[in-house]
C-alpha cells in the first residue's frame, strides 16, 4: 500500500508497461529530461534511457505525426501534449489519421497509441488554458475518450490504455495532479474501458459526474446524506461511456443529475440525459437535470473561476430540489 499523488500514479502506470513491453515509448515536450511539466514522466528517461523517453520539439504536429507513425509500425507511443488546447493544431493527426486507419485499411493496420493531455480548470491559467474540450473528439468514430478522477482512476486508465489495440485520449485534470490515495498499484483490477466506477451507492437520485466534478459529487453527496442516497457513477471514459450501468441506475432511483465541466451547450450530458430518455422515460419521476458551466470562456480570477466552475453547494441545492419536489433549478446565471 503507498500513498501516491496522481501524477506519481501516472508514472507509476507508465513504468509498469514500460518494464513490461519494449514497444512503449514515452515523448513529448520536456518528458525526458525535466521528467515532464507536471512531472508526471519524472524519473523514467533514468530508467528508460533516451531511445524510449524522448524530449521533442515544440510541435504538437510533429509529436502526434510521429506517434501515428510509429503506432502503425508497431510501437506502442504515449504522447504527452501539455494542455488539452494545443491538440488543435494537430486534430487531423487524431480525428483523421489515427482514429480512420483500422477502417481504411480494412484492420490492416491498428493504431495503438494514447494521447495524454492535462485539461480542465481550477489553477488559474485562464481561458485558453482551462478548458476540458472532450466534446472536440466525441464525435469522432475510432477514438477513446477517457478521463481520470484521482490516482487510483488514473493508474487504471492508463495501463488500460496501453494495452488497449486502438487510439485513447486521456485527458487529466490537472487540479487533480497533487492530490494523493491510498492504493496497492500491485492489486489493481484492470476493468476494461468503457466501464463506470461506481463511487457511491445509493437509491434517492443518480449522479453521473467526470473527472474532477467526481469530487465535487461525492463531496455534495456527503452534505445531502442525512436525507438523500446517491448513485454516484463516475464514467471514467466518456467515449465509449456505460450506458448499461447509469440506465440501471436511473432505473432504480427514478431521477438523473449530470455535472461537468463544460459549458453548458453540446456537452457530454446532453448525450447522456437524451440516452436516458429513450431508454428508461418511463422510469423517470422527475425531469433530468444538467449541471455544467456558463457558455462563457474560464476566467483568469480565481474568484471568478470558482464561481464559473460546479460547486459542491450547487450541487447539493439541485439534488436536494429534485429529490423533495421534482423541482429543476436554474442555472445560476438565467436572470431570475
Amino acid at each position: 500500500m503507498a500513498e501516491l499523488r496522481m501524477n506519481q500514479a501516472i508514472r507509476e502506470a507508465l513504468a509498469h508497461e514500460m518494464r513490461a513491453d519494449p514497444s512503449v515509448v514515452v515523448l513529448g515536450e520536456d518528458v525526458a529530461a525535466a521528467g515532464g511539466v507536471f512531472k508526471a514522466t519524472e524519473g523514467l528517461l533514468e530508467e528508460f534511457g533516451p531511445l524510449r523517453v524522448r524530449d521533442t520539439p515544440i510541435s504538437e504536429t510533429a509529436i502526434l505525426g510521429a506517434a501515428v507513425g510509429a503506432a502503425m509500425a508497431g510501437m506502442r507511443p504515449v504522447a504527452e501534449i501539455m494542455f488539452v488546447e494545443f491538440l488543435g493544431v494537430a486534430l487531423d493527426q487524431i480525428a483523421t489519421q489515427a482514429a480512420k486507419m483500422r477502417y481504411l485499411s480494412a484492420g490492416q493496420f491498428t493504431v495503438p497509441l494514447v494521447v495524454r493531455a492535462s485539461a480542465g480548470a481550477g489553477l488559474g491559467f485562464g481561458a485558453q488554458h482551462s478548458q476540458t474540450l472532450e466534446t472536440w473528439l466525441l464525435n469522432t468514430p475510432g477514438l477513446k475518450v477517457a478521463s481520470p478522477s484521482g490516482p487510483l482512476s488514473a493508474y487504471r486508465l492508463l495501463r488500460n490504455a496501453i494495452r488497449d489495440p486502438d487510439p485513447v485520449i486521456i485527458l487529466e485534470p490537472r487540479a487533480l495532479y497533487g492530490v494523493r490515495e491510498d492504493f496497492d498499484p500491485a492489486s489493481v483490477d484492470l476493468d476494461r474501458l468503457g466501464v463506470a466506477r461506481r463511487v457511491r451507492e445509493g437509491d434517492a437520485v443518480t449522479v453521473v459526474a467526470l473527472g474532477q466534478m467526481v469530487r465535487v459529487a461525492a463531496s455534495a453527496a456527503d452534505l445531502v446524506a442525512d436525507n438523500w442516497s446517491v448513485d454516484l457513477l463516475d464514467l471514467e471514459t466518456i467515449l465509449p461511456w456505460d450506458r448499461d450501468r447509469v440506465v440501471e441506475s436511473v432505473k432504480r432511483t427514478g431521477r438523473l443529475i449530470v455535472v461537468e465541466e463544460n459549458p453548458r451547450t453540446g456537452g457530454w450530458g446532453t448525450e447522456v440525459v437524451a440516452h436516458v430518455a429513450e431508454k428508461a422515460w418511463s422510469s423517470l419521476v422527475a425531469p433530468p437535470v444538467r449541471i455544467t458551466c456558463p457558455d462563457a470562456p474560464v476566467p483568469f480570477s480565481a474568484k471568478l473561476e470558482r464561481r464559473y466552475l460546479p460547486s459542491l453547494e450547487w450541487v447539493a441545492q439541485q439534488i436536494e430540489a429534485l429529490c423533495t419536489a421534482g423541482r429543476v433549478l436554474a442555472p445560476w446565471w438565467e436572470p431570475l
